[in-house]
């Protein structure tokens, strides 16, 4: 017999509830717990691979009994690998565009997604919302070499603005759903486009403008198929796969080169 990953998910929750609602008050916290759960905690990239739905699921627990639970706002921030990134300005001069700039980002994150039960500016003041990075605007990007402080502003806009227009930074004010104050629940879309890597799914349970509980789920993207294989095979035996795509190379150079010799 079977059972649904969904109704496992619940009753973990539910057992996680009852567990805490039920510990003696002498070692009850005074703050609020979450406990997350993710609907996939791997996705496979394969070939013709169109993208993935994520539902990001939990409970906020209040250790005074669930009579007590006060109102509380939830915001899920989903991040996918940093990486560096170099972005360039294109400038048109006397009719052909050309590169006028140029911007390097240590650790850009290749995915950001913020879903929050409100607007983040309803929820939190800009100071708390730059320290726990929640929405586009404070991503910690990390630039790198000397550029003014304007210019590095601009280039960073530019970048979080390309990242939407693909897909890949994406923000969600209302799409988190809370029941009974205590269970909630958000959908994140994963474009085709995402990097593959370690995903962390943050959730943050905030009251009176303060994050008072916080809690982190991880979510493995990777290759699969003929395509994972290769990668694997590329990170196991790099030498020996190096050697091959050289000896692949010359081979296709030398019977390429025979094909017009006879023609």
């Amino acid at each position: 017999m079977s059972i649904d990953p969904s109704l496992a998910g619940r009753l973990t929750l539910a057992l996680a509830a009852w567990l805490a609602l039920s510990a003696p008050p002498a070692f009850a916290q005074r703050e609020p717990v979450l406990v997350p759960e993710v609907s996939q905690s791997l996705i496979e990239v394969r070939q013709g691979f169109t993208g993935a739905r994520l539902l990001l699921y939990g409970a906020v627990i209040d250790p005074a009994g669930a009579g007590s639970a006060g109102d509380y706002d939830i915001v899920v921030v989903l991040k996918g690998p940093a990486e560096p990134i170099r972005l360039r300005e294109k400038e048109r001069i006397a009719g052909i565009w050309m590169n006028a700039g140029a911007s390097d980002f240590r650790s850009a994150p290749s995915f950001f997604a913020v879903v929050s039960s409100r607007p983040i500016s309803d929820i939190v003041d800009e100071r708390t919302a730059a320290i726990f990075e929640l929405g586009t605007d404070f991503i910690q990007l990390s630039p790198s070499g000397q550029i003014e402080p304007e210019e590095q502003a601009r280039f960073a806009q530019g970048l979080v603005e390309l990242r939407r227009r693909q897909g890949l930074y994406q923000e969600n004010p209302g799409g988190v759903r809370i029941s009974e104050k205590v269970l909630y629940q958000a959908r994140i879309n994963l474009p085709s486009n995402v990097t593959t890597g370690r995903y962390t799914a943050e959730t943050f349970a905030i009251a009176r403008g303060r994050v008072l509980a916080s809690a982190t789920a991880r979510i493995e993207v990777v290759k699969a198929g003929l395509e994972g294989q290769v990668v694997t095979a590329a990170q196991r035996w790099s030498l020996l796969y190096g050697l091959g795509a050289i000896a692949m190379s010359l081979g296709m150079g030398w019977l390429a080169g025979r094909m017009f010799a006879k023609g």
